[in-house]
């Protein structure tokens, strides 16, 4: 019963933000780069963390640290929705917050290079979900599906409060009547992604710490491959890999190739399920078989992916990558040319009132010298 109460509690505050929004003009406009036309109320995902505020003081202000990092990236993300942030003061933030959160963890008698990897690790994951939030329904698809699937290892091993995971479930369900739809009510903003990204790998942290198995990290897979090889093809065409761009396969399927953008952030949301429950499957096996599960899992999705974003690429237009099809084009007419060299030679038909005339051969100089020998 307190659920359905939170829930609806979560519901008429995420409405009262909405009005609040247009009446402060927090508004999302279109660009060149959007995947919307229309201007839409943005900064929905602030439920996210009132949903945690919920929690926190019904469960006796469990994990103070934490709380309080994630209070801290709130507030940085939602000022950034309201009027933009110089982004050194964002990041300054960021590596506050995760600080909190590590300290939370009590991991720092671990060697250093671990905390190092966890920094980056866990400021890149905040990110990459604030990259993927592109397209109406993907944030609320993805994260209920790995929320779900952190829940349903918490009921076997106990590693996290149950209520943690359910009020962020909450919040998701709320936030996803709004934008999960073909023309969304409100977007979630740089804090929805934010403070979701931070919630959702403490979990996976508690997890990883309690079991010892970094084969958890596998619930990530199907954002990390999407934001690790844009983000690799990016660097190598010589692009800035913070400059806003929509070539994420999300984008182009969804603007490009004209799919439904839900269907998208369903078919994305069922990829992360079939590979969570594999992870879940696999993990009851010795190291061996997990490391060979996730090379061929990680080899298939990455060779999907490039397969089927360059198909895109060759047979769509992709707005902001006109020096990519400009030169790809450059390259296909090359080729073309060398392939088909024969086609490029005019052809002469001959009608039957043209005579064909028998050239005499043409002397080699070998000829030559034996008739000028025969004349001396």
């Amino acid at each position: 019963m307190i659920y359905i109460f939170t829930l609806i509690i979560l519901f008429v505050l995420e409405l009262i933000y909405l009005k609040i929004a247009d009446r402060f003009n927090i508004i999302d406009k279109p660009n060149e780069r959007s995947s919307h036309t229309k201007v839409t109320i943005r900064g929905a995902g602030i439920i996210f963390y009132i949903a945690s505020v919920i929690y926190f003081v019904t469960n006796d202000f469990e994990y103070p640290w934490f709380f309080l990092g994630l209070t801290l990236l709130t507030y940085i993300s939602f000022l950034d929705d309201i009027r933009g942030v110089h982004p050194t003061a964002r990041l300054a933030v960021h590596l506050a917050s995760v600080l909190l959160m590590v300290y939370q963890f009590g991991v720092f008698n671990y060697p250093w290079y671990y905390l190092v990897l966890a920094f980056v690790f866990t400021i890149g994951v905040i990110n990459a979900y604030n990259f993927m939030d592109g397209i109406n329904g993907m944030t609320a698809c993805c994260t209920l599906v790995m929320g779900g699937l952190l829940l349903y290892v918490n009921t076997k091993i106990n590693y996290i409060e149950q209520d943690f995971l359910i009020y962020t479930l909450l919040g998701v369900v709320v936030f996803g009547f709004f934008n999960f739809r073909k023309k969304a009510a409100c977007f979630a903003g740089d804090v929805g992604p934010a403070v979701l990204s931070f919630m959702l790998l403490f979990a996976l942290g508690k997890l990883i710490l309690k079991t010892g198995d970094f084969t958890y990290i596998l619930f990530l897979s199907v954002y990390g491959i999407e934001i690790g090889w844009s983000v690799a093809r990016r660097v190598y065409q010589g692009y800035h890999i913070f400059e806003p761009h929509r070539t994420f396969l999300l984008h182009m399927l969804s603007n490009e190739v004209g799919y439904n953008s839900l269907l998208v952030s369903l078919g994305y949301g069922l990829a992360q399920l079939a590979l969570g429950a594999s992870v879940i499957y696999i993990v009851q096996f010795g190291a061996s078989v997990q490391w060979s599960f996730a090379i061929v899992a990680l080899a298939g999705l990455s060779a999907f992916y490039l397969i089927w974003k360059q198909y895109i690429f060759n047979n769509y237009y992709i707005k902001g990558e006109e020096r990519y099809a400009i030169r790809h084009r450059r390259l296909r007419k090359l080729k073309a040319r060398r392939s088909k060299k024969a086609y490029l030679i005019p052809e002469v038909k001959l009608t039957q009132e043209v005579k064909i005339i028998d050239m005499p051969r043409k002397e080699n100089s070998e000829d030559l010298l034996r008739s000028g020998v025969r004349s001396l």
